[in-house]
């Protein structure tokens, strides 16, 4: 078997998680945390789309990390979003950053907002 090294060029892949924080690219963040191309800030939670709206041009959808259960996310949150052109997943926090992490491999143009675990 050939194993390959993951390279994610100038993205920032989520290194791991635990209650409360989530370490992305060796830096530990607490949660709630916007992961874009652009850099990891903090996040406001579902009444605080612009970090992803202002991102449009950057990503082609978001992933959205509910928490340990996929849980629905308010429609004002995805309405801005659809409205900014960005396509939204969502599923629990762990498997949107494993995803994310593959999708970000694969060079997809991807962002993640997660809530935490």
């Amino acid at each position: 078997m050939r194993l390959n090294e993951v390279t994610y060029n100038e993205s920032v892949p989520v290194d791991g998680y635990g209650p409360g924080f989530f370490r992305l690219g060796g830096e530990l963040h607490d949660a709630p945390v916007a992961v874009l191309p652009t850099g990891v800030t903090a996040w406001g939670g579902f009444e605080d789309a612009a970090p992803f709206a202002e991102a449009g041009e950057a990503i082609d959808f978001l992933l959205v990390g509910t928490g340990a259960e996929i849980a629905h996310i308010p429609a004002a949150f995805r309405g801005a979003l659809e409205a900014a052109g960005i396509g939204v997943e969502i599923m629990a926090t762990p498997q949107a950053c494993r995803t994310y992490n593959v999708l970000l491999g694969e060079g997809r143009r991807v962002g993640v907002a997660l809530i935490g675990v």
